[in-house]
């Protein structure tokens, strides 16, 4: 009898995280390796983001908070979220977490029972499905193919409503594709919604700010304000504000499920750390011309990179909204034989040549639900993007 349970039996360690922690090992045995698998900005933390943090640690601001974030920084949340998506929140109404994954992991835990399911559109961020299977739950994935730019259409999603159905989750701007939804877009999902209204909507807003060629970044509750009562509005400071290793999320809805939430929290971790929650009030009431200056930069590495691995054969790659991230199809060089006689047959085949041939280290398409693709993390510096760009091209033109 195995003494592992049966729910950690169905899922699978995270396929981005062991990618990164596979090209640190790599480099650290000395192989030249250019890692393209972490979703982490490369630029530091702003300095007042980073002074507020050292101002609390000198306050004595190091005790327990509220299970579920200060009041400042709930304040804080609310005046964001009035301020820049124009939903109104009042603070019991917000929970914060130790990064938007927790504050997700509770929302299903504290809401899902067995034979609930969950609707995730694909490609999809690599812990939704996981998170679903934790709770006893069952994901509904639906393929969104990229004749239509890897976003879920109204009669696609239609479709997979049942009356089991409990969420949908949606993430906007994407990980792994960029894909981000007009206000049109989300408006037709939401017109679907409105007839089934035991369905609730999580959406994953964690890129919001990274958005590029003038698109305007809106959310499912602000297009439709009669999906306000059963929407979970997800936001942090993680990417925006390059704070991933502070680890803050939040979100608002309902103060019954706000509730719920906080019961998990209260079981698990407790508290997100007080010093960074001091550093989240600073961050989400500071300057924030930052931001901007930083997609400028974002904005210049998308375009080199949609633009060099267009020009490797067999590839193709769609140029997203926001973001930074590339999902590059891979299908033109399925089929092919590597210089060591290795066939590619899949997109994981194709991600393990790319690493063992020339010390680029990606992610496959199978890890986000759609093949055959790999995803491709431009938060790092031209440098480096020019180089991984350059070995990618050599390495398609090595396949026979």
């Amino acid at each position: 009898m195995s003494f592992i349970s049966d729910r950690l039996n169905r899922i699978k360690p995270s396929p981005t995280i062991a990618v990164t922690m596979k090209a640190r090992e790599l480099k650290a045995a000395g192989r030249d390796v250019i890692g393209l698998g972490a979703g982490e900005p490369d630029f530091d933390t702003p300095e007042n983001i980073k002074a507020a943090a050292i101002a609390a640690i000198n306050a004595g601001d190091t005790k327990y908070t509220n299970v579920d974030g200060t009041d400042a920084l709930k304040k804080a949340i609310c005046a964001k979220f009035k301020r820049e998506n124009n939903l109104d929140y009042k603070p019991e109404q917000v929970t914060v977490g130790t990064g938007g994954k927790q504050v997700l992991y509770n929302a299903l835990m504290a809401t899902l029972n067995e034979g609930d399911e969950v609707i995730i559109p694909a490609p999809y961020w690599v812990s939704y499905p996981d998170i679903v299977l934790l709770a006893d739950a069952k994901p509904v994935i639906v393929a969104c193919n990229a004749n239509h730019q890897f976003k879920l259409q109204a009669e696609d999603l239609e479709k997979a409503i049942t009356p089991k159905t409990k969420w949908l989750i949606l993430n906007s701007p994407s990980n792994p594709t960029g894909a981000a939804y007009s206000r049109d877009e989300l408006k037709a999902l939401a017109d679907v919604l409105l007839k089934h209204p035991h369905v609730w909507v999580l959406t994953d807003d964690m890129y919001e700010h990274l958005v590029y060629d003038d698109f305007k970044f809106t959310t499912i509750a602000e297009v439709e304000p009669k999906l306000y009562d059963r929407t979970l509005t997800m936001n942090g400071v993680s990417k925006s504000y390059c704070m991933t290793g502070w680890r803050i999320g939040y979100a608002a809805g309902p103060v019954q499920l706000i509730k719920a939430i906080a019961k998990v929290q209260s079981q698990s971790t407790s508290n997100p750390t007080s010093i960074s929650q001091a550093a989240a009030v600073e961050a989400l009431n500071g300057p924030q011309d930052f931001i901007a200056k930083h997609n400028v930069s974002f904005k210049a590495r998308r375009d080199l990179v949609v633009d060099m691995l267009n020009q490797a054969p067999g590839l193709h790659c769609h140029k997203p909204e926001g973001a930074f991230y590339v999902y590059p199809s891979c299908a033109g060089v399925i089929g092919k034989t590597t210089p060591q006689g290795k066939k590619i047959e899949t997109d994981d085949d194709f991600v393990t040549y790319l690493l063992d041939a020339e010390g680029v280290a990606a992610v496959q398409g199978s890890a986000f639900g759609l093949s055959p693709f790999f995803r491709i993390s431009y938060a790092t510096s031209t440098e480096a993007l020019t180089e991984a760009c350059t070995r990618i091209i050599r390495a398609c033109k090595a396949l026979k």
